[in-house]
């Protein structure tokens, strides 16, 4: 497998990781900033310095739906946070945010975080904000004689390698005993993929939403989803050390913002669902649509973990990664691993 051209061009030397309790650092923050309180001797007080924005990269997808919610909604403001977001439309692009520094939080989804992962870069995960084992479709245009998987054989199929699409594709084809190589995987960016199907440049492609769907607005129609193989694709958010270790505080707000985002989403889920619609450019009843096929909730439990866990097996076995990663969770949510 190619290194993600645009999402792997950095790679990090494994390294130590330093344990750090969650309570002992919040106390520290709270000790240091009482000390940053006290008078002078030139009888002044320090001006505390002004908290440098949380850097927040995550996809604009629809199983973005509680990053979208809580940058829309201005609950992070509401959380005392600063946060800028940046938008993209795959995981590695988000990933690469993280590695080149440009982001303290990016969202992925799971093969792209065990990827960087599996590379030791100096991230943790934090939490998953969405998972759908029916969020990965595979589209062929109105007119074409593909009808299964089966017929993609010696096909120009167009997927952005590194990303969740990608791991469950391979899986997919795996499990329908297709060799990987009787099929041209074009590497494409998703936001390209309808117009290449149109224009007859591919096949088929395959993606999450809301390009699936919108692939449909265009004539595509759906022959298969990657569902059926014990894989949820959770859609996983990933911090720096640095970040996490200098920040708890921080930290936890915004994880608590995410949360409020996540409870606005169930409980107003017309609004939240003209919110994501608006923000992506798609019609609403194609939006509420595209959504029913994930489960929004954030989480980090042993559930999602062992789904991770799965995932990186079957990528180690077929030779994208070359050792399992070590799975360091971190942040409020981090208990609910051991439950």
């Amino acid at each position: 497998m190619e290194k993600g051209k645009e999402s792997m061009q950095q790679e990090h030397s494994a390294r130590p990781r330093q344990g750090l309790s969650w309570t002992a650092a919040v106390v520290g923050i709270g000790m240091l900033a009482a000390s940053c309180g006290r008078e002078q001797p030139n009888g002044g007080q320090s001006r505390r310095a002004e908290p440098a924005p949380i850097r927040f990269s995550y996809q604009n997808r629809i199983g973005s739906a509680i990053p979208i919610i809580a940058v829309e909604k201005g609950i992070f403001a509401r959380h005392s946070l600063k946060v800028v977001p940046s938008r993209f439309t795959s995981g590695p692009a988000c990933a690469e945010a993280l590695y080149t520094g440009a982001a303290d939080v990016g969202a992925m989804g799971d093969t792209t975080a065990i990827i960087a992962l599996s590379r030791a870069a100096p991230l943790q995960l934090i939490a998953s904000h969405a998972s759908g084992e029916h969020r990965h479709r595979l589209i062929v245009s109105a007119e074409s004689s593909l009808k299964t998987v089966q017929d993609l054989g010696g096909k120009r199929v167009a997927i952005k390698k590194g990303t969740s699409t990608y791991g469950g594709f391979l899986k997919f084809l795996a499990a329908n005993e297709i060799p990987p190589d009787r099929i041209t995987v074009v590497n494409l960016k998703p936001e390209a993929m309808p117009d290449a199907l149109a224009a007859g440049s591919v096949e088929a492609f395959a993606a999450s939403e809301p390009t699936p769907s919108l692939g449909e607005m265009r004539g595509g129609r759906q022959i298969a989803t990657f569902g059926g193989m014990g894989n949820t694709y959770p859609i996983m958010m990933l911090a720096t050390e640095s970040f996490i270790a200098e920040r708890p505080a921080e930290l936890a707000r915004f994880v608590a913002a995410l949360q409020e985002a996540e409870r606005f989403t169930q409980a107003n889920r017309g609004e939240a669902v003209s919110v994501i619609a608006k923000s992506i450019g798609m019609p609403d009843d194609i939006t509420a649509k595209a959504l029913d096929r994930h489960t929004i909730h954030l989480n980090l439990d042993a559930a999602t973990l062992d789904s991770l866990r799965e995932t990186a097996a079957f990528l180690k076995s077929e030779g994208l990664i070359e050792a399992l990663p070590e799975l360091v969770t971190a942040g409020p949510l981090s208990g609910e691993a051991a439950k």
